[in-house]
C-alpha cells in the first residue's frame, strides 16, 4: 500500500527531535487545489473484524483527518440512558452513583430511527425516548443451608447485571422495535452486588445524543490515527547486529533472510520507539520516518452502529457544516 505513493512526504526520525525533507514545505505552504485532492484521496480498508475498523485515509492533511476522528468521538449520535427514576434503592451504592453507572451502559438501539428531545421537560414520545425499567430484589435461597458460602447457592439476585433490564414500549413501539434490537448491548455488566433486603425499583429513560454533551453519547469506545512508518535499512546488517536489530523495532516489522541479513518486512505496525539509537554500531543503519499524510484510522464501535456506518456519518456531518458555512458565507 505505502509503496504505491510517489514521492511520498516524510517526516524523518532522529535521535531526540524530527526532521522535515529538505525539498518538502508542507501542507501549509500548498495552495488548495480540488481536483488534486480528489485524485489524491484514499480510502483503504485493511482490516474489519465485528465491532473493530482499521483503514487508511491517504493524501489529506493532519486538520482533515482529526474533523473526522472529531466527528466520530463527539457528534454521531447514539441512545443512552438520561433520566433514571428511582423509585426504591436500599443497595449499598447511592443514587447519583447508581444513576451514573446506570447510564453509561451501551444500549443496542439504531439512533437513526429517533429523533431527538425539542425540551428536555416534554413527557417522552416512542418518537424520542426509550423506556426500561429494573425490579431486583435479592432474597435468600435456603434459609437451612448454614454452612454454604457459595453466593450462588446462597443468594438469588446477588449480583445484579445489565441483562436484568427490560424494556417497557411506549405508544406503538413494540410494533416497530424488539427488546434484541433496543437493550443493553452486552448483558454481563455488573450494576451492583446485593445481599437479602436490597431492592432496586427504577425506571430509566434513554434519549438520542452526541458525545461532546456526554461521553455516554459517543458511539466508539476510541476513535484514533498515526502516520503511516517508512522504514529503511541503508548498509547490509548481518549476523548478531541483525538480530540485535530486529530486536530494535515491534514484532514483524524486521525479518532476518537465509543468508543471515536483515530486511523490513512490514513497517506498518511498527511503534517507531527508535530503540537503534541505544546501539552506535546501528544508529546509521536505519532511516526512521512516517509518511505524513497517510494516516491509519482505527475505530471500534460499542456495537449499537458498525465502524464504517459510524464513519459514514460522520461524513454526513462534515458535508452538511460545510453547506451551513458555504450559506452563511453567501448571506453575507
Amino acid at each position: 500500500m505505502a509503496s504505491a505513493q510517489v514521492d511520498k512526504p516524510l517526516i524523518y526520525l532522529e535521535e531526540y527531535k524530527l526532521k522535515q525533507d529538505a525539498n518538502d514545505y508542507g501542507m501549509s505552504d500548498e495552495l488548495w487545489d480540488f481536483e488534486r485532492f480528489k485524485q489524491q484521496l484514499q480510502i483503504v480498508v485493511v482490516r474489519y473484524d465485528q465491532n473493530e475498523l482499521e483503514f487508511d485515509m491517504i493524501g489529506v492533511s493532519p486538520a482533515v483527518a482529526n474533523v473526522f476522528r472529531r466527528l466520530m468521538l463527539s457528534e454521531v449520535p447514539s441512545m443512552a440512558i438520561e433520566k433514571v427514576h428511582i423509585y426504591n434503592n436500599t443497595s449499598i451504592i447511592q443514587d447519583e452513583v447508581l444513576a451514573h453507572r446506570l447510564g453509561l451502559i451501551p444500549l443496542r438501539a439504531d439512533p437513526r430511527m429517533f429523533e431527538y428531545k425539542a425540551n428536555e421537560s416534554d413527557p417522552p414520545t416512542a418518537q424520542d425516548t426509550l423506556e426500561f425499567e429494573l425490579k431486583v430484589k435479592c432474597t435468600r435461597k435456603n434459609k437451612e443451608a448454614s454452612e454454604v458460602t457459595n453466593n450462588d447457592s446462597m443468594y438469588k439476585n446477588h449480583s445484579v447485571y445489565s441483562g436484568q433490564i427490560k424494556w417497557v414500549p411506549i405508544g406503538n413501539q413494540s410494533t416497530v422495535y424488539t427488546e434484541a434490537a433496543v437493550g443493553p448491548i452486552d448483558d454481563d455488566i455488573l450494576i451492583s452486588k446485593m445481599r437479602p433486603g436490597h431492592e432496586f425499583d427504577i425506571k430509566l429513560f434513554a434519549v438520542k445524543g452526541v458525545g461532546k454533551d456526554h461521553a455516554k453519547f459517543s458511539p466508539v469506545a476510541t476513535v484514533s490515527y498515526r502516520l503511516l512508518p517508512d522504514i529503511k535499512i541503508e548498509r547490509p546488517i548481518v549476523g548478531n547486529d541483525a538480530r540485535l536489530l530486529q530486536k530494535c523495532f515491534s514484532p514483524g516489522v524486521i525479518e532476518i533472510d537465509k543468508e543471515d541479513r536483515a530486511y523490513v518486512q512490514d513497517a506498518r505496525y511498527d511503534s517507531c520507539s527508535r530503540n537503534v539509537y541505544r546501539y552506535p554500531q546501528l544508529a546509521d543503519a536505519v532511516t526512521m520516518a512516517r509518511v505524513r499524510n497517510h494516516f491509519i484510522f482505527t475505530v471500534e464501535s460499542l456495537g449499537a452502529l458498525k465502524p464504517d456506518v459510524i464513519f459514514v456519518e460522520a461524513a454526513k456531518l462534515l458535508k452538511k457544516k460545510c453547506r451551513m458555512f458555504l450559506d452563511e458565507i453567501k448571506g453575507n
